[in-house]
């Protein structure tokens, strides 16, 4: 199908890959419909911040600043997009190129997945108030409501998520245990190493870290009373916040054909091998040249990203180009900053500036090979950057121990 014939263009999920990909198509010249369909009633709103500053405490009277990215006159006046909020795609048929929302069939001819990915839940705490993950913004409201209150809170598990909602709560001077069933906080997303150093930013704050630890059940009648771990202790709580991680959002694809394997797996241009069906964000698995790998990630940068190059390569196919990046995510705790561009499954992992145990800022570097594959910062931001753009070209990992040594030299003789 050529691009003239690409008349309606469907992007699925209100997300900030899916506003990213309605962005895209109007300003590389589509002319034809776009329909954006999210299952939340919330125009596309900015995540990072529901577990940041939307937490802060605020003077009595004042609300935290919404997080919505366009108003909603830009989005259907400006961008000439129909929206389709509240309303959960529920199935795709590929060969009819229609997208089922309940009972309506919404017809397509380029189609762009960026439905995200959904919280996990603690199984069996369903019924109980006061259990809540933190993922939109519902979420968020239930959670700032909670820690208004002066909730005694128990987070389950050491994330992203879980350690921002901790450094929240201390903020507020509120009592925190943060459970993490792994050594160390981040292990997955930066290897035990660091995660060992990101523990100190919770220990030196006041919050309770307990690490190798499950959670055997959540006890209450009604409302949430204790968390009882898999040591036998319990903790009392009146707010219990699980970041376990998410899930792609791929129910909805089951059947379709579209292949689905810890997201909608796509090639390198993020196109799924179904006939003007791409996906980008959260719930996209795409082979990421640069690394020659598969990779799903959940980090903003890419989202933003993806969604712009899905909706192009969708609407231009023949003109479509790769993409490829190097991982970026930030987290902020306490009054640390944590950055890390690149991998983290690698073959070393070396601090070349500062010490955790005394230091604010610290730096890490990881190899892969010969190669320069990650680099972690806390309270970095001068710098991360610059070794992101090292692991693009790419860099040796000899050269990048000379490039940190020559940053130390120069700031060793700086005034």
């Amino acid at each position: 199908m050529s691009a003239l014939s690409r008349k309606n263009l469907v992007v699925v999920g209100a997300s900030l890959a899916g506003l990213r990909a309605v962005e895209a198509a109007r300003k590389a010249g589509f002319q034809g419909t776009i329909t954006l369909v999210g299952a939340e009633e919330h125009l596309p709103y900015d995540r990072p911040p529901l577990s940041k500053a939307y937490l802060d405490e605020l003077p009595p009277g004042e609300v935290p600043e919404a997080t919505v990215f366009r108003p909603e006159s830009v989005l259907r006046d400006e961008l000439g997009a129909d929206l389709l909020l509240g309303s959960p795609a529920t199935g795709l048929d590929p060969v009819a190129k229609e997208v089922r929302i309940g009972d309506r069939r919404l017809r397509y001819d380029a189609l762009v997945i960026a439905t995200g990915a959904t919280a996990r839940s603690l199984p069996g705490s369903e019924h109980l108030a006061g259990v809540h993950t933190l993922r939109t913004l519902d979420d968020a409201v239930a959670v700032r409501n909670a820690l208004d209150a002066g909730a005694r809170t128990v987070v389950v598990g050491a994330g992203f998520i879980g350690s921002e909602i901790a450094s929240g709560a201390r903020k507020r001077g509120l009592d925190v245990t943060v459970v993490e069933a792994l050594p160390a906080p981040l292990v997955r997303a930066v290897g035990e190493v660091m995660g060992s150093a990101c523990a100190g930013l919770h220990h030196r704050n006041g919050t309770d870290l307990r690490c190798g630890l499950g959670v055997e059940r959540i006890e209450g009648v009604d409302q949430v009373e204790r968390v009882v771990l898999s040591d036998g202790s319990a903790v009392e709580a009146d707010l219990v916040v699980v970041g376990i991680g998410a899930t792609p959002a791929t129910e909805w694809l089951e059947g379709s054909g579209l292949r689905l394997d810890n997201g909608v797996v796509c090639d390198d241009n993020l196109f799924t091998g179904v006939e003007g069906v791409y996906a980008a964000g959260d719930v996209a698995r795409w082979h990421n040249p640069l690394f020659d790998r598969s990779m799903r990630l959940e980090h903003w940068t890419s989202a933003a990203d993806q969604g712009a190059v899905a909706a192009r390569n969708a609407l231009y196919p023949a003109s479509a180009k790769p993409y490829q990046t190097v991982p970026y995510f930030w987290s902020d705790w306490y009054d640390s900053r944590i950055q890390f561009v690149g991998v983290p499954s690698t073959d070393e992992v070396r601090i070349v500036e500062g010490d955790p145990d005394r230091d604010r800022r610290v730096v890490a570097l990881y190899r892969e090979g010969g190669r320069l594959a990650g680099a972690l910062t806390i309270n970095g931001q001068n710098v991360i950057m610059k070794y992101r753009g090292l692991i693009m070209k790419p860099t040796s990992w000899d050269d990048a121990l000379l490039f940190a040594e020559q940053r130390r030299a120069t700031a060793a003789v700086a005034p």
